[in-house]
């Protein structure tokens, strides 16, 4: 049996973005195990994922060396006699755990000088993968052999018994409206809090607000919604775990949403979304599901893939109003109910 250990991005949208990696491998060795290692705060992600045996935590946090640590944690996990490590991020640091477990096989892409760390590596055609997903596939292939296109997409796990006790604690209507309103990597990801207020009360039902979904990063922003919407929308930024979080969405009728992690959660539970995209690029990563639509202004200034607009006005998300996103999330919802199941 086949023993393949993953190594994880760290953030919760490049480790949807790493499933179809997974399904790949899945496909060429079907009864392989899959395990993966990731931050904390991105684990829960992989707990839903079918290909997923067991999902090994990553203490080390961002830019940390910790070199005695990493040693021992190899140590720790040579006792699992994996056979091969996939090592997604490009930084050295990622390759030092898989190093010092000696895992024979120790696949990723080249970077910070890494040969030696890694014995099995790839170079990475931009050209030809434009995807973050598609890149991440590559790493199931033999070097120098791009992965079969279209990739499969990817598909979270459902928990019924989860989803009924995050139902319970917050007392929540059973198929709400979601609206996602943050972006880790900065500002000019996020649609303008007034516009999500406004949208809200064209969403809204009697007595059923629009919920707010994200990290206590975003409570600020969520708290800023919710008042400005007259009672439209309930922020539950920072309320919520990880995987709470996931169970609302995968109970959602609608989910809009700047492009986050929580986007591409939405996404792999294949819900009606609408995706809107100011600073980064929706061709290289997408929301990857038939039920997304993707709005973009494509002003001759985005993307520009900054934190803040590098021109002051962010228009790219300004000037997308509340009225377009309405109605393009109009016909999503319809769209979703007349597909076949």
């Amino acid at each position: 049996m086949t023993k393949i250990l993953v190594i994880s991005p760290s953030w919760i949208g490049d480790a949807i973005c790493s499933q179809p990696l997974l399904q790949r491998l899945r496909e060429r060795r079907p009864a392989a195990v899959i395990d993966v290692m990731a931050p904390p705060w991105v684990g829960p992600v992989y707990s839903r994922m079918p290909e997923v045996r067991t999902v090994l935590t990553n203490p080390f946090g961002h830019g940390e060396l910790e070199l005695s640590k990493r040693i021992l944690l190899g140590r720790a996990v040579r006792r699992d006699h994996y056979d091969e490590a996939v090592v997604l991020p490009n930084s050295l640091k990622s390759a030092l755990v898989t190093f010092f477990a000696r895992i024979p096989t120790r696949t990723g892409f080249v970077g910070e000088m890494r040969y030696g760390l890694l014995n099995n590596t790839h170079r990475l055609n931009k050209r030809a993968l434009q995807q973050q997903a598609q890149r991440y596939a590559q790493l199931a292939e033999k070097p120098g052999t791009l992965p079969p296109l279209p990739l499969p997409e990817p598909t979270l796990m459902r928990n019924a018994e989860s989803e009924q006790s995050t139902v319970a604690e917050f007392g929540l209507h059973a198929a709400p409206i979601v609206f996602c309103p943050g972006a880790e990597y900065g500002p000019a990801k996020r649609w303008p809090a007034e516009h999500f207020a406004n949208l809200a009360k064209m969403l809204a039902r009697p007595d059923v607000p629009v919920l707010l979904l994200g990290s206590g990063k975003d409570a600020e922003v969520g708290r800023a919604i919710e008042s400005a919407s007259n009672g439209c929308a309930r922020n539950l930024c920072g309320e919520t775990t990880l995987i709470q979080a996931m169970d609302i969405l995968a109970m959602s009728s609608l989910v809009v949403s700047n492009d986050s992690g929580l986007m591409h959660v939405a996404a792999a539970y294949r819900r009606p979304m609408v995706a809107l995209y100011g600073s980064s690029s929706p061709g290289y990563t997408p929301p990857l599901s038939p039920t997304a639509q993707v709005l973009s202004l494509g002003l001759s200034c985005s993307p520009c893939f900054k934190r803040e607009c590098p021109l002051g006005h962010l228009d790219c998300l300004n000037k997308l109003s509340p009225q377009s996103v309405a109605e393009a999330a109009a016909i999503q919802i319809t769209r979703f109910h007349s597909s076949p199941p």
